[in-house]
C-alpha cells in the first residue's frame, strides 16, 4: 500500500497549463476579463514558488520565534483580507476582525495541535503552519460574509439581532455544504494528499475528520465573536437620523 508521492518534473508540470489556455481562451472568446485572470494566474505562480522556498528555510530552521512570527502574519493579513467586502469600514471593523479571527481560530488550532496532535516540539512548522493556514482561512472567509451581509442588512434598517442572525447564516453556507458534500463529492486536500502519498484511507479519514472539525469550529467562533465585537459600530449606523 505504501508508497513515496511522485515528484513532478517541471516539464509534466507544465502540461497542467494546457487546459488553463483552453480556458483562458473560452474568456478571451465570450469577451470577459481574461487579462484578470492571466494575472491572477501568473501572481498564484509567484506567490507558490516564493512560498515553497520560504517553507522549506522555516522547516529546516525549526525555530520557534520564526514560526510564531509567520502565524501572527497571518492572522494579521487574513483579518485585513476579510474586510475587503466592506472597505468603507475597513479601518474601523478592522480591530474587531483581528481579535476575533485570533481568539476563533487561535483557541481552534491550540486544542488541535497540543491536544489532538500532541505536537513535538508544539511549534513543529510542517504541522502547525498548513494547519493554522486552513483555520485562518476559513475565519476569515467565514468573517468576511459575515461583514458584507450585516452591513447590508443594517443599510436595509433590520434591526440587529436579527441582521446578526441573517449574517451568521449566510457566512456558514459554504462550512455546511463541505460538511455535507465531504466523502460524498469530494475528497479534501488533506485527506487526497495523504492517500496519493500512500497512508491508509482509514488514517487519512481521521485527519479529515479533525480538519473538518477544526474549519467548522474556527469559522463559528470566529464568526460569533466578530458580531458581538461589531455591535456597538453597527448600533450607531442604526440610531444615526436619516
Amino acid at each position: 500500500m505504501g508508497h513515496d508521492i511522485q515528484n513532478i518534473p517541471l516539464i509534466n508540470l507544465a502540461l497542467s497549463f494546457i487546459p488553463v489556455l483552453f480556458a483562458l481562451a473560452i474568456l478571451f472568446k465570450w469577451s470577459l476579463n481574461s487579462s484578470n485572470a492571466i494575472y491572477a494566474l501568473a501572481r498564484m505562480l509567484v506567490q507558490l514558488l516564493l512560498v515553497g522556498y520560504l517553507l522549506s528555510y522555516i522547516f529546516e530552521a525549526e525555530n520557534a520565534t520564526i514560526v510564531i512570527t509567520v502565524l501572527a502574519i497571518m492572522v494579521f493579513a487574513s483579518s485585513w483580507i476579510a474586510l475587503g467586502t466592506i472597505p468603507i469600514k475597513r479601518s474601523i471593523l478592522y480591530k474587531h476582525a483581528l481579535l476575533s479571527i485570533t481568539a476563533g481560530g487561535g483557541f481552534t488550532l491550540l486544542i488541535i495541535t497540543q491536544g489532538v496532535l500532541n505536537l513535538d516540539p508544539w511549534y513543529l512548522p510542517q504541522l502547525i503552519i498548513p494547519l493554522a493556514g486552513m483555520i485562518f482561512a476559513n475565519s476569515m472567509n467565514s468573517v468576511s460574509l459575515a461583514a458584507e451581509r450585516l452591513n447590508a442588512e443594517i443599510d436595509r434598517k433590520v434591526l440587529y439581532a436579527e441582521a446578526r442572525h441573517t449574517a451568521l447564516h449566510a457566512s456558514l453556507i459554504p462550512v455546511i455544504n463541505s460538511l455535507f458534500a465531504v466523502g460524498l463529492v469530494s475528497l479534501p486536500g488533506m485527506m487526497t494528499g495523504q492517500i496519493l502519498s500512500g497512508v491508509s484511507p482509514l488514517v487519512a479519514v481521521r485527519y479529515q475528520i479533525m480538519v473538518m472539525c477544526m474549519i467548522f469550529a474556527s469559522s463559528v467562533l470566529s464568526t460569533a465573536f466578530f458580531l458581538v465585537l461589531a455591535k456597538p459600530t453597527f448600533s450607531t449606523q442604526l440610531t444615526k437620523p436619516e
